[in-house]
């Protein structure tokens, strides 16, 4: 059969890889019942090829390509379990999934929650650090016999306090603690009919295993938010000090400059170090409302929903994380607006400074031009003086030449023809200069 014309525009680079994203992670089909014991650790630190050298201790995976990681998903099907790797950002999720034997019931899975697949060294030595630890167990079970499946599931919880909710409007429900129990793992129970398909099992699998994955890293901000709130504290009141301080003019700038720098550098260092973790508890939080919105819950009589337990827990904690958030970018805005009041302030104190000194030169031209009109007119003064000892001379000579001239009036007339030429000679040359 005959390839057809590729009939469109060449490619964007990126296509193919993001086209395919969808189908990164796919839900692996479950055939029930099932244990699925699941391992997040936070992946800081640990790189692709040291996750791959651990999954190599595996056994038959000795020779497994450290390439296959590069797609950040990889199933490995073993001989009775299958175990399937997941890098994220922040996180690396391990899932190891083991059938369990259909003629046992639900009482017994206490023993076989013991019995993992894998080896409990292989386990204990994965890269990294715990931050969620899972065993969820998937059976059968008639959805109709509430009370006996409550009971079943608080002999596989251990406990007594279990929150409970029919998934799907009905095509299942799922039994948990939320807590931890002594061998690290926080246990979970579904109970779905016989008719329930390996798909829908998968799905239902991937949502409560990613709901609690992204429900413990979005509280990764809570402790960082009750650090951060003293601090916080103490640089609102260095602030409002500052700012009564920049009001009352009671210090001077360059000492309130200094202050101010200070706080807007620890300030802004706060916002580099967590404005990153408190970004992704936004994203993980929005993750999980999502995921419990995609479990369509249903009440079960006498017990509280997954939904709503969690979100009656983690909504206080998300709402401080975010009031912390932006109390930190209140304040960051706060400074600056601090800043910008004590530059005005530092801006009008130059200008007055600048017009104080220019009023200075000013009075210093004037003075300049005074004593430059008076030097001119001594100036021309002694020119003149000079002058008319020429006219002095120049009269003598006359007389002495026979002519009948009186040499006081003749000296004495040339006096004033003197200063007027003097005079005009000095202002054309002055003109001439200003016109130059």
């Amino acid at each position: 059969m005959a390839t057809p014309e590729y009939s469109l525009p060449p490619d964007d680079a990126q296509r193919h890889q993001l086209h395919d994203e969808v189908h990164a992670r796919p839900p692996a089909k479950l055939q029930l019942p099932a244990l699925v014991t699941f391992v997040a650790v936070l992946n800081a630190g640990v790189t692709r090829d040291r996750e791959g050298m651990h999954l190599r201790l595996l056994p038959g995976q000795e020779d497994l390509p450290l390439e296959s990681l590069e797609d950040n998903f990889l199933r490995i099907r073993l001989p009775g379990y299958t175990l399937k790797w997941e890098r994220h950002t922040e996180f690396t999720r391990y899932s190891i999934v083991q059938p369990l034997d259909s003629a046992q019931s639900v009482r017994d899975l206490a023993a076989v929650a013991a019995t993992i697949a894998v080896s409990i060294d292989w386990l204990r030595a994965i890269p990294g650090a715990t931050v969620a630890a899972v065993q969820l167990a998937m059976v059968h079970g008639d959805l109709d016999h509430k009370h006996a499946n409550l009971e079943l599931a608080h002999h596989w919880l251990g406990g007594t306090e279990v929150v409970a909710s029919e998934l799907g409007f009905g095509h299942s429900a799922a039994y948990t603690e939320f807590k931890i129990g002594e061998d690290g793992f926080e246990r979970v129970l579904v109970i779905a009919p016989i008719s329930a398909s390996e798909a829908r099992a998968g799905r239902i699998s991937q949502r409560i295993l990613e709901l609690e994955t992204y429900r413990l890293m979005a509280l990764r901000g809570l402790p960082v938010a009750k650090t951060l709130a003293p601090e916080l504290a103490v640089a609102e009141q260095a602030l409002a000090e500052i700012t009564a301080r920049l009001e009352h003019k009671t210090a001077s700038d360059q000492d309130l400059l200094d202050r101010l720098v200070a706080l807007a550098a620890r300030v802004e260092r706060h916002i580099a170090e967590h404005s990153y973790r408190f970004s992704a508890t936004q994203a993980y939080h929005t993750l999980v409302v999502q995921r419990i919105a995609d479990l369509r819950e249903k009440v079960i009589p006498g017990t509280q929903t997954i939904g709503e337990f969690m979100q009656r827990r983690l909504s206080p904690a998300m709402a401080t994380v975010a009031a912390t958030s932006q109390r930190m970018t209140n304040l960051s805005e706060r400074v600056s607006r601090t800043s910008a009041l004590l530059r005005t302030r530092v801006d009008i104190a130059t200008e007055m400074q600048n017009q104080q000194l220019l009023e200075k030169l000013t009075r210093g031209q004037e003075l300049q031009l005074r004593l430059q009109a008076t030097v001119e007119g001594l100036s021309i003064a002694a020119i003149s003086y000079y002058v008319v000892s020429l006219w002095h001379y120049l009269a003598k000579a006359l007389i002495a030449a026979g002519l009948p001239l009186n040499l006081e009036i003749t000296v004495g007339l040339s006096i004033p023809i003197t200063l007027w030429g003097v005079w005009h000679i000095t202002r054309s040359a002055q003109a001439t200069l200003q016109d130059k």
